[in-house]
């Protein structure tokens, strides 16, 4: 981990465990080269609420079934897509696109390792309006362990 990152998560209080493996600004963040790019590392905000930890992920251009959210060693969220996107069906017979500026998304993947309280099998995930929604449940705290002492009479 990078000395600016270290001193902004202890500055700010990050848990560690929310930081993912891949952040926007590693040195191979976007390499532009044809079939051989690698993928973006998309920027997410976490919320963590008393019940849940919830991921926010801009993915414009992007529908559900482009999207594979994974959790892989029971403890790491994956989420990635293959980037593609399909054009509209404006192409008719004569018609042809004379300008094609919009780029498709690039291949995105995001890990980030869960906390042990986490309910890896109460994952939920919803793609609206190109913002893809993550939310995981958090198991309910175990119960205090009480230990009764004996009292000797001296």
């Amino acid at each position: 981990m990078s000395a600016v990152v270290e001193a902004m998560t202890e500055l700010l209080h990050f848990p560690e465990f929310l930081l993912s493996s891949s952040r926007p600004n590693d040195s191979n963040h976007h390499h532009r080269g044809g079939a051989a790019a690698a993928a973006v590392t998309v920027p997410a905000d976490i919320l963590d609420t008393d019940k849940e930890y919830i991921f926010y992920m801009d993915v414009p251009g992007l529908s559900k079934s482009d999207i594979q959210v994974t959790v892989e060693d029971e403890n790491t969220l994956v989420i990635k897509s293959n980037g593609k996107r399909k054009r509209e069906d404006g192409e008719e017979e004569g018609c042809k696109y004379i300008r094609l500026e919009r780029r498709p998304p690039q291949k995105l993947m995001r890990k980030f390792r869960l906390p042990e309280n986490c309910n890896a099998s109460a994952i939920t995930a919803k793609c609206e309006n190109g913002v893809l929604t993550v939310v995981v449940e958090k198991l309910p705290p175990p119960p205090p362990k009480t230990k009764t002492v004996e009292v000797k009479v001296c």
